[in-house]
């Protein structure tokens, strides 16, 4: 088969030696030929050229490096966030915004299913006024069925009397995480992992069943096309042979468009069987599907009020921080996987968590410090200046969890940390004066899978209300979409195949209808996402 030559508006390459081009070429089996204007592309034999995106502009294809693929399966529960949201068939929820609009809707969702558990989700008590949401009123929907609400952040939820029943809790339950009233009551919320994977197996509603099955892989391709994303992290999932076999037949299907990097979970074996299975997953990579990392969870959610803070701790509100690992075993388990050379991606987002990783990786690597191990700490949105030196030091990345300067921005300044520490999270400009390899992330479907949104968050540090939260943590542009291409693919060791449109690459870009660079900083998010190419292949939003 004859190369194809693309032309395009504008081609913003993200290769220093070749920032912009107008045309590519790519070979029959999707790896980039060449770079350039028409003269590149003559003299090299026959060519196809196609001009469709004559009039568009093309970038690498964005890499999420933090998603999970529950965003494909999460929708076909009940959604409950105070944002409007698209699903990956296109449709628009509307934000909820009282308890009584969350109930009915639960109750419309009850009469459409008919029996059987009624699963809400990406509800924040943060943005409903009144009481927090709790058993007495998701006994409201039902009171012969169960019913769940997971929160926005993954990390708490709220279940109604029949749910809490099955999981068998009931006032003289003392568990971390269970909570209870002031009367000692069930109050109806769970707190992080050990508190809700009960309730969540018993009503079909784990993380399990939310990714690694057929519909939900190819939903998860449809939402990262919409937003120009060819490549994405699913950073947390058990991998189980069932999920594998999933996996693998689902993206070697034709016209599955999306690359996968799934992460094993940390907590998916017992600690000693973790680094074996990693090596073990490593070997099977394919094309589309790329294994061997490992997901460390440490602390739980700012916004949950469970993450791990230092000093003073919350500014409003009760700390309920949870370890989801103790520091000693992650002291153990940082050194086992550093000592086996297994690259490591840690959730931290307190400055607590942060603190616990940055001590166990100095540890690690102290003892046997490996070349280019690109430790990863995801979200790290509270890691002040001092700890940045010592990730610097460490030579790990980071990646910021830069969506919630504007979905979660307000809440953090006026409730849970307060105006000054909210004014510095999320600190992009310091990771990069430090030289620290930068990505940034929506955590979909905690947030939108959307990287230009995310791109704009780190440039603007608006929040919802348009309070700028630090001028001086602002990126430029340029950084903020280095940060969702080759910054990201750094960070998932695949900056030599992704990232970047130059040769010898995979031919996957976004399409665009419109240039970042002309609509500017503050109109970035506004940038119209016609759809992906991917290995060589245009594939338009919503056409699958």
């Amino acid at each position: 088969m004859i190369p194809t030559v693309f032309s395009a508006r504008r081609i913003i390459t993200m290769d220093p030696s070749r920032p912009e081009a107008t045309h590519v070429m790519v070979s029959h089996d999707g790896r980039i030929l060449a770079v350039g204007g028409p003269e590149e592309m003559r003299g090299r034999g026959d060519l196809h050229h196609d001009d469709r995106f004559a009039d568009k502009v093309l970038m690498p294809g964005f890499v999420e490096g933090h998603a999970h693929m529950m965003e494909g399966s999460v929708w076909r529960f009940t959604y409950l966030g105070h944002y409007d949201r698209v699903a990956p068939d296109g449709r628009l929820w509307q934000g909820v915004t009282s308890t009584n609009a969350l109930v009915q809707r639960l109750r419309d969702r009850a009469e459409e299913l008919g029996d059987g558990p009624v699963v809400g989700w990406g509800f924040d008590p943060l943005f409903v006024p009144g009481d927090r949401l709790s058993r007495l009123d998701l006994d409201r929907v039902s009171t012969t069925r169960p019913v769940v609400v997971l929160h926005s952040n993954m990390h708490l939820l709220t279940a109604n009397s029949v749910a809490l029943d099955l999981a068998g809790y009931d006032e003289n339950t003392d568990v971390p995480g269970v909570i209870h009233t002031e009367d000692g009551e069930l109050h109806g919320e769970l707190h992080e992992m050990g508190a809700m994977f009960p309730v969540m197996r018993r009503v079909g509603a784990s993380f399990r069943a939310m990714g690694g099955d057929p519909e939900a892989i190819w939903n998860f391709a449809r939402s990262a096309c919409r937003a120009g994303v060819t490549t994405s992290t699913d950073l947390l999932n058990e991998l189980a042979e069932e999920t594998l076999a999933d996996l693998f037949a689902t993206t070697a299907e034709a016209g599955y468009p999306l690359r996968l990097v799934p992460m094993l979970s940390a907590m998916a074996l017992p600690p000693a069987a973790v680094a074996a299975r990693a090596k073990e997953l490593r070997a099977r990579s394919t094309d589309r599907v790329r294994l061997g990392g490992v997901k460390i969870v440490t602390d739980g959610s700012i916004q949950g009020f469970t993450a791990q803070l230092l000093a003073p701790g919350y500014h409003r509100g009760t700390d309920n921080g949870i370890w989801n690992i103790a520091p000693e075993a992650l002291n153990a388990m940082v050194d086992d996987l550093n000592r086996q050379g297994i690259q490591m991606h840690i959730h931290v987002n307190g400055d607590g968590a942060s603190l616990a990783a940055i001590e166990a990786l100095e540890a690690a690597l102290a003892g046997h410090f490996r070349p280019d191990h690109r430790h990863v700490l995801q979200h790290c949105q509270m890691a002040d200046r001092a700890q940045l030196r010592r990730i610097a030091a460490l030579q790990c990345c980071v990646n910021l969890f830069a969506n919630h300067l504007y979905y979660f921005g307000d809440k953090h300044y006026e409730i849970t940390i307060g105006p000054e520490r909210a004014c510095r999270m999320n600190p992009c400009a310091s990771a990069l004066e430090m030289g620290i390899p930068l990505a940034i992330h929506s955590d979909a479907p905690i947030t939108p899978l959307a990287p230009l949104v995310t791109a704009w968050c780190a440039v603007n540090r608006r929040t919802d209300s348009g309070r700028q939260l630090g001028t001086s943590e602002r990126i430029p542009l340029e950084a903020a979409l280095y940060a969702i291409t080759l910054g990201a693919a750094h960070t998932l060791k695949l900056d030599g195949e992704l990232g970047s449109v130059e040769v010898g690459k995979r031919a996957d870009f976004a399409v665009l209808e419109d240039d970042p660079h002309t609509l500017g900083p503050e109109h970035l998010r506004e940038v119209r996402v016609w759809g992906t190419v991917f290995g060589g292949r245009p594939v338009a939003a919503g056409s699958f």
